[in-house]
């Protein structure tokens, strides 16, 4: 039996203090409320947990996440990257947080050979549609396949393709107004923006699924990447789970959700993993108060590996990591088991168990058939 080992992240958000932290930082000018130098989110993090070299490998914040990569060799691997990637300076209005890298960080996405960027988010366009026209031209000139913006509705709801072991994997990713995405930034036929979906009702499941179906191929892996919730909280809205499953049950075959700054449940239905929000990855929140009962400094790498010809799921990985000095440690030991109680307990009313494995890593399954 064949199998397929999908990586998936949560939010990558390169911009901000970790963009001061690589070879070539950008404009530190931030409109925020209390913060207004990009550098003082690298000050916060020093503050808790020491020196952060500068400028540091464009690897670095990945940190032991490339290890674990390399050691898991998943086929292909698939992040949301939540940061324009621009030096434009026009600051979208209204909105209180902006996250913006140097185009010549690129090589900071690059370090984890990603096979699909994720641009349906909120921050994409954060420094208007001039700062999404560099950052797509970036990605393209880089090398990076993407999927969720675009220059225009077709280019913003096109999939992204990865090929692995001569089998399809196709992308689509979609923002909602629940995640913060204006409904404003919405790509029509004359304007860049992201695959907008105006909410997460099962009409508008069926919609996407006939483009999910117009885009596939006999024997495609199919990945619908959903950026929607809140920022906080585990509870899971009876909309999102509907929407999800609806997805699933007109054959989508991974349901890659996120928006959270943590770990929200797990659900394996009719054998096909959803995942409802992967929490934060990379980001320089370290040092930012508040929430502290979530524990956001933990994260987790989702490694969702498929029967290559049924594409039933046959193991759901989830490897814990920390946010330590702007860059991603393994944990084990009590992080890990927080992290295992936590997922295990949110995830049961979904029907789904989590184990702790021997080296710390959560395992994930369905206990009963989803109602």
């Amino acid at each position: 039996m064949g199998e397929l080992t999908l990586f998936l992240a949560g939010d990558v958000m390169t911009g901000r203090g970790i963009d001061q932290v690589l070879p070539h930082p950008g404009d530190p000018e931030l409109r925020e409320e209390l913060v207004r130098d990009a550098r003082e989110y690298v000050a916060l993090a020093e503050a808790v947990n020491g020196p952060v070299p500068r400028p540091v490998a464009a690897s670095w914040p990945w940190g032991d996440a490339l290890s674990v990569l390399d050691r898991a060799g998943p086929d292909v691997r698939i992040i949301n990257v939540e940061t324009s990637v621009t030096r434009a300076g026009d600051f979208a209005p209204g909105k209180p947080v902006h996250y913006r890298m140097h185009p010549d960080n690129v090589g900071c996405l690059v370090a984890a050979r990603p096979d699909v960027c994720v641009l349906a988010n909120n921050h994409v366009l954060d420094f208007g549609r001039r700062g999404l026209a560099e950052t797509l031209a970036t990605l393209d000139a880089a090398g990076l396949a993407h999927t969720g913006a675009g220059r225009d509705v077709r280019e913003a709801q096109r999939p992204a393709v990865a090929v692995a072991g001569g089998r399809r994997v196709v992308v689509h990713a979609v923002g909602t107004e629940s995640s913060g995405v204006p409904s404003g930034w919405a790509a029509t036929a004359d304007r860049g923006g992201v695959a907008f979906l105006a909410d997460l009702s099962e009409s508008t499941a069926d919609v996407l699924l006939d483009r999910v179906q117009q885009a596939a191929q006999p024997g495609d892996v199919t990945v619908v990447s959903v950026h929607a919730g809140s920022n906080w909280g585990y509870a899971v809205r009876g909309r999102y789970t509907r929407f999800a499953r609806r997805l699933v049950d007109g054959g989508v075959d991974v349901v890659h959700g996120h928006s959270s700054h943590h770990p929200r449940p797990v659900e394996v239905h009719h054998g096909r993993p959803i995942l409802y929000g992967c929490g934060d990855l990379v980001n320089d929140y370290e040092g930012i108060g508040g929430f502290a009962d979530y524990r956001s400094e933990l994260r987790l790498l989702y490694l969702v590996t498929l029967d290559a010809d049924t594409h039933r799921l046959t193991q759901l990985r989830m490897v814990p990591v920390r946010a330590r000095r702007l860059r991603l440690e393994r944990v084990t030991g009590p992080d890990a088991a927080w992290l295992h109680q936590t997922v295990a307990r949110i995830s049961r009313p979904f029907g789904t168990v989590v184990e702790l494995d021997p080296d710390d890593s959560l395992l994930a399954s369905a206990e009963v058939s989803s109602p």
